[in-house]
């Protein structure tokens, strides 16, 4: 438990053990209503968005939208669309095969993939993608973004997803949009605006984070060739080599998920924390507690009973953690067996990450083959 300053001044702590981790994450007096409760930044149309959405909710708003979410968004529907992931993989390799080499992966196959998919998903026309890649960096990768173009972005995003709303509810299609629409239960619905806030989500969540990490994960194992030769040899192991990757990779650029606030006196960590204030989660620092993790600064595919917090835990769990499990795995599938010989095409040292982003990804990743 260490108490660490904010760049507006605000304090917080900071916890890093993966027993306190997990407590935050699954306590509810550690609240999601952190945007909420700052009414300068909740009154902003990037702040409302935040608030209308799952990672901004407590229960039980977030209970009863969750639930109507997660009947439209199972675990059955995601494993049938791994045939389509495969294809989509197999079309980019086709497509990288006919470029000049060296070869971008993280512009011309991490980036298009999940984009891909989740717009496929939700019924976007391939001719909007493009647009949406643009607004999903305004609102998640690049933080060098002033806030008027975040808000300018989610305004964008909210006006684009009312229309395409009445469109399918007007025609409605075989999508996870009209899905979403039609989701009941008891009685319940989503409304206009939670509809809307959900298809961004969705949008945001499904798509820079799984980008990110396909070529982290591959930058990963091309520093590890005897790695990468055998999972090209034992591709049966991939899914459990993506679960290691999960928690060796951090996902957030800094190693913190998102902040909690405490609804009453808590003692965490051996420390009582007021009610009122703001708690960090070091998912990275779990992910490498010794206490939990034999060996914990060594990836070991071999791994098992692998316990990370790489998509959470409680009620926030990701709620897209499948979908990102089946790209993953497919993505480091088709790149292995498709691609002998693949490396890096340039020194490791020459490699940059996206600077200001929130999401710890690559600028570009050079390979050959």
């Amino acid at each position: 438990m260490t108490r660490v300053r904010l760049p507006d001044g605000t304090q917080a702590w900071l916890v890093t053990r993966h027993a306190d981790v997990r407590q935050v994450l699954m306590d509810p007096r550690f609240s999601n209503r952190v945007v909420a409760a700052r009414p300068e930044v909740a009154e902003s149309e990037h702040g409302a968005l935040i608030s209308q959405s799952l990672i901004g909710m407590d229960p039980p708003e977030h209970t009863r939208i969750r639930r109507l979410v997660t009947r439209a968004f199972s675990a059955r529907r995601v494993e049938r669309l791994r045939p389509r992931v495969a294809e989509l993989v197999d079309g980019l390799i086709d497509a990288l095969e006919e470029l000049p080499r060296p070869v971008d992966v993280v512009r011309h196959f991490a980036v298009p993939l999940p984009t891909t998919v989740i717009c496929e998903m939700l019924g976007v026309p391939e001719a909007d993608r493009a647009a949406f890649q643009e607004w999903s960096n305004a609102l998640v990768v690049d933080w060098l973004r002033d806030e008027g173009e975040r808000n300018a972005a989610t305004a964008a995003l909210r006006g684009y997803f009312t229309e395409l709303i009445a469109a399918k509810r007007a025609e409605p299609g075989d999508d996870l949009m009209t899905e979403l629409i039609a989701a009941r239960e008891e009685g319940n619905k989503l409304s206009e605006s939670e509809l809307v806030a959900q298809c961004i989500g969705l949008l945001s969540a499904g798509n820079d984070t799984t980008a990110s990490l396909i070529a982290m994960f591959l930058m990963t194992l091309l520093r590890r060739p005897d790695e990468l030769a055998r999972l090209r040899a034992e591709p049966a192991e991939i899914p459990r080599a993506v679960e290691e990757l999960l928690r060796y990779v951090p996902l957030a650029m800094s190693g913190a998920g998102g902040p909690r606030l405490t609804t009453e006196e808590v003692e965490l960590g051996g420390v009582t924390i007021p009610p009122g204030k703001l708690v960090l989660p070091a998912i990275a620092a779990a992910n490498r507690d010794p206490e939990v993790f034999a060996d914990p600064e060594r990836l070991d595919l071999d791994r098992t009973d692998n316990q990370h917090l790489g998509f959470g835990a409680g009620i926030h769990f990701c709620l897209g953690a499948q979908l990102a499990r089946v790209e993953l795995q497919e993505a480091l599938a088709g790149l292995l067996r498709r691609l002998p010989g693949l490396r890096l095409a340039v020194p490791e040292e020459e490699l940059r990450m996206k600077p200001a982003s929130a999401i710890s990804g690559l600028e570009a990743l050079p390979v050959e083959w």
